[in-house]
């Protein structure tokens, strides 16, 4: 039956979807996305305090490393309920209009991340390619404008994708595959033409995520020719090691975002369980491990924390003493 959004849509339901066979092991499977959480929601937390408490990483590229860690808190904490939510209480029922702000954020989130990355690889580039102004260039009021047109630009394109989805009649079932709420995958629900849908959403990709990574392999081009120019071997190490952090950030964004859109155009035959783990890997992988990638391979950070860590346990000695 067709649910047209001006009666009934407020009161429709979406019913999402976990592991869809082995529902009598959710209890066990919710313990390592437990940990993964846990894990994403301390380690941008550690990031985020020893960058806002520690004077000395007041400088272009750690808050543009606060912006992806507060991206990917925020990222992550937008899907937290409903998989977890399946996972204890079975509660796989969402409202429509819930389901739609989900959506809303977790595209939004998506497009800020790639945004992050791409003003990430401006920092490396000028601290690299124009070192004496480099402080000149990257402005805290600078860092400022780049981080609200980065949001900016990511809400309004997203922002239409709700309204586009509300137009549908959603005569099909209302069944999703995933434990979160994803354009792609309600406006296969519809029972009208999507092709506004796709085109749109093809428009949006390519003038963020398309354009970010052009600008992105175009920054580390110039990185490089001007490393090679670099006549000492040491000191052409050492200026890629700078940007070591940055690379494993990259490619723990866009792999799993081109395997995931090679899954969905290409791997109908393969198993539902692929299309489950690689979207999971999509959203929760970069939140998870850029806190680890940035804690190891940058030295101030490592020392940093280690800092704290040390002072924490010195504290708990002495009020033992």
């Amino acid at each position: 039956m067709a649910i047209p959004y001006n009666t009934s849509l407020q009161k429709a339901s979406f019913f999402l979807t976990g592991f869809q066979g082995l529902e009598h092991l959710h209890g066990w499977i919710s313990i390592p996305f437990c940990s993964i959480y846990l894990t994403v929601i301390l380690g941008n937390l550690t990031i985020l305090h020893v960058i806002r408490t520690d004077s000395t990483l007041h400088e272009p590229m750690y808050y543009f490393l606060a912006m992806l860690a507060l991206t990917d808190l925020g990222l992550c904490l937008c899907t937290l309920p409903t998989v977890l939510g399946i996972f204890w209480f079975n509660a796989r029922e969402i409202g429509i209009p819930a389901c739609f702000t989900q959506l809303f954020f977790i595209h939004t989130l998506s497009l800020v991340e790639s945004s992050v990355l791409l003003s990430m690889s401006i920092d490396r580039y000028v601290a690299i390619c124009n070192p004496l102004r480099y402080s000149t260039i990257l402005t805290p009021a600078r860092i400022v404008k780049m981080g609200l047109s980065s949001l900016l630009r990511s809400a309004l394109l997203i922002l239409p994708l709700p309204f586009l989805l509300k137009r549908f009649q959603y005569c099909r079932s209302h069944v999703l595959a995933h434990a979160y709420c994803l354009h792609l995958e309600i406006m296969k629900l519809a029972c009208s033409s999507i092709i506004v849908n796709h085109v749109y959403g093809l428009f949006v990709v390519a003038c963020t995520v398309g354009v970010d990574s052009l600008l992105i392999f175009l920054s580390y081009a110039l990185i490089l020719r001007t490393v090679l120019s670099i006549a000492s071997r040491q000191e052409r190490l050492r200026a890629l090691n700078t940007c070591v952090s940055h690379i494993c950030a990259v490619l723990l964004f866009y792999i799993p975002m081109i395997g995931l859109s090679l899954v969905h155009r290409f791997g109908e035959h393969l198993p539902r369980i692929v299309h489950l783990l690689m979207s999971y890997v999509y959203l929760l992988v970069p939140p998870l491990m850029n806190p680890i990638v940035y804690s190891i391979k940058t030295k101030q950070i490592r020392q940093r924390i280690a800092k704290k860590f040390e002072f924490v346990k010195s504290h708990r000695c002495f009020q033992q003493d």
